[in-house]
């Protein structure tokens, strides 16, 4: 002890030690805290994660039994081709011929020309699907259509119709003798044949723009629907006509529906099969049963019972139709990243 010092000043001073004492609680309870909200939101999470696992879990589900399983066994089926035994009284095996299925599709000039006539429907198809099915949108979502309820109604409808009653809708109307249609243009001095070598495609692309026109234009519109009112009023008030309005502002504002709308447009044209068949069966003598890939397919598996063949076909399809899709949507998100 210190001369001039006495016990009371040696010992622990009251002041100090509630003052530490509330700064060991005034420190602790953001601590505390912070703990607790963590703990929280780490229960929030684990909840949210089991809910949206017992949510997908039908999802995933029926996607891997309706989709996943099928492809896999495609392409197992693929590897595979029937042989009978050299006398011909034995049953077919099937022998595993690894890559030989996919060199017989792509040697085979039925295939191959089927891939043109793919193009050709592609190239006609496509631009008049987007284009008109946009036109139709943009005119039932200006001020001057009349009557949209009974025009959404009535172009939508064909889509309700099976596409299989559809074609024969059609090639009822296209046939000669029977067609009501062929009468009055044959009248009025058109003479045009649906099954001829030049008539074939653009009968096809009637059939499809018939079935999913309206579709495609129900997509359209309900994104022109979403824009903010408030965008096409200033437009307005700026003096931006109706071509203005409808080109320069509602076409970039639905950029990301356009973009779909095309992919979708493309994915569907690669796998035309039900309007050609359907043709085909009706007498066209253009449309060969190895008209189109999905024709070529269907033909090898159920008239010569080569499922090998067939599931090496189906596969390039699907690659062919995988890489257009990648080159579509580069394209678009190109020409987005570029405006």
């Amino acid at each position: 002890m210190r001369p001039g010092t006495t016990a009371a000043d040696t010992g622990p001073h009251p002041d100090t030690a509630a003052a530490r004492t509330a700064a060991a609680h005034t420190e602790g309870a953001p601590v505390t805290a912070a703990r607790k909200a963590s703990r929280a939101r780490r229960a929030r999470g684990r909840a949210t994660g089991a809910a949206a696992g017992v949510l997908l879990t039908p999802f995933f589900v029926l996607f891997t039994a309706v989709t996943v399983v099928p492809i896999g066994y495609a392409l197992w089926l693929s590897l595979f081709t029937e042989k009978q035994s050299g006398l011909g009284f034995g049953g077919a095996t099937s022998v595993f011929s690894g890559l030989d299925n996919y060199t017989a599709a792509l040697g085979d000039r039925a295939f191959r020309e089927g891939f043109w006539v793919l193009a050709g429907y592609c190239v006609v198809y496509i631009p008049l699907m987007v284009a008109g099915a946009l036109a139709l949108a943009l005119l039932l979502d200006s001020a001057l259509a009349r009557a949209r309820r009974f025009f959404q109604l009535a172009l939508f409808l064909p889509h309700a119709v099976p596409g299989i009653i559809a074609a024969l809708v059609w090639v009822y109307l296209y046939t000669p003798g029977l067609s009501p249609v062929v009468k009055a243009m044959n009248s009025g001095g058109i003479g045009f044949d649906f099954f001829s070598s030049s008539g074939t495609l653009p009968s096809v692309v009637n059939i499809a723009l018939w079935e999913w026109l309206g579709y495609n234009m129900v997509i359209f519109y309900a994104a022109l629907q979403a824009i903010d009112r408030s965008v096409l009023e200033a437009a307005t008030m700026d003096g931006a006509g109706e071509w203005r309005t409808a080109f320069g502002i509602k076409l970039p504002l639905i950029r990301a529906s356009l973009v779909m709308v095309s992919l979708f447009t493309v994915i569907g044209s690669l796998q035309l099969f039900t309007e050609p068949l359907i043709l085909n069966q009706g007498g066209s003598s253009t449309v060969t049963s190895t008209w189109t890939p999905n024709m070529y397919a269907y033909t090898a598996a159920f008239s010569r019972n080569d499922y090998g063949l067939a599931a090496a076909s189906a596969v390039l399809l699907a690659l062919a139709a995988a890489l257009l899709s990648f080159a579509v949507t580069r394209l678009t998100h190109r020409k987005g990243a570029t405006a």
